[in-house]
């Protein structure tokens, strides 16, 4: 586990120490099922631990850590079933938000989409993939803002939670990352056209897509742990 030491602004200390633990979480820095070890932790962070046992509770609570009793905390490791039963869900709210935001969205908030999709698309063509997955990451979340429901976003953030290291890893893939790619712009294109009934097909198209993924990858590294255990 490595990431680069820097000082945190005291002005901001507990939001700042969240965003870097969650996106090492994110971006697999900290494996699923790895003990996060709070002396290094601090260190490499620059920070004590008292925010950054603050940061673990909410990251807990975001459900990208798990808290065990008298163990301390490691990351979240869904098992295939956990996968199945969120993406289903997601699959859901991801169709809403588009169908709503079709409908709701503002020029404002369609030209704020765009000029996101336009910069993720610069990253893919880098294939920076942190940084293309913070603008799909956005673009997602500014898609279900414009669907204009807090029921709706309080249950998505919630649930998307729990998925964003495997979305993340689900673009390892080069032809599946290009495929996602051809799905954005699908996306922006139905948005334009303040189409329902395109956005609610494409986004549950989008998030099966990557379940597919997903669950290759879950599998594989449960071979792999078998293997491990019988060398």
């Amino acid at each position: 586990m490595t990431a680069e030491i820097f000082a945190i602004p005291r002005s901001a200390l507990h939001e700042q120490v969240v965003h870097r633990l969650r996106q090492m979480l994110v971006e697999n820095r900290i494996a699923p099922g790895a003990k996060l070890n709070e002396r290094e932790l601090s260190e490499v962070l620059n920070v004590s631990r008292t925010p950054l046992r603050e940061a673990i509770k909410m990251l807990a609570a975001e459900g990208l850590v798990e808290l065990l009793p008298n163990r301390g905390a490691i990351a979240v490791e869904l098992s295939e079933t956990d996968v199945l039963n969120t993406f289903e869900v997601m699959s859901g709210l991801e169709a809403q938000s588009g169908a709503l935001a079709a409908e709701r969205i503002t020029e404002a908030e369609l030209d704020e989409i765009k000029a996101m999709h336009y910069e993720m698309l610069a990253a893919y063509t880098r294939r920076d993939l942190p940084t293309y997955y913070q603008l799909n990451s956005a673009i997602h979340r500014a898609i279900n803002a414009a669907a204009k429901n807090p029921v709706l976003t309080a249950t998505y953030n919630q649930v998307n939670a729990r998925l964003q290291a495997l979305r993340f890893r689900s673009n390892q893939d080069g032809e599946k990352w290009k495929a996602a790619v051809t799905e954005h712009e699908l996306m922006i294109q139905a948005l334009s056209a303040r189409d329902p009934q395109a956005m609610r097909t494409v986004l549950g198209s989008h998030l099966n897509n990557k379940l597919g993924v997903v669950i290759e990858q879950v599998r594989a590294a449960n071979r792999a742990a078998m293997a491990l255990a019988k060398a």
